[in-house]
């Protein structure tokens, strides 16, 4: 009877990794839909960086 419970086990598993990943998906939309609009034509990953000399950090 010990195959059956380990498929009952790795069906549990499966299921609750289906949960988990439905649950991102969920968070990520809704993240996403909060995002403030970005301007035509700006790149989201180097909006406000400055070219030039970076200052130097404090430490």
């Amino acid at each position: 009877m010990q195959p059956r419970s380990n498929k009952r086990q790795k069906e549990l598993a499966r299921e609750e990794r289906r949960r988990e990943k439905e649950a991102k998906r969920e968070e990520r939309k809704k993240e996403k839909a909060d995002r403030p609009p970005v301007e035509p034509g700006e790149d989201p990953d180097i909006a406000g960086i400055v070219p030039g000399p970076q200052p130097i950090p404090e430490e």
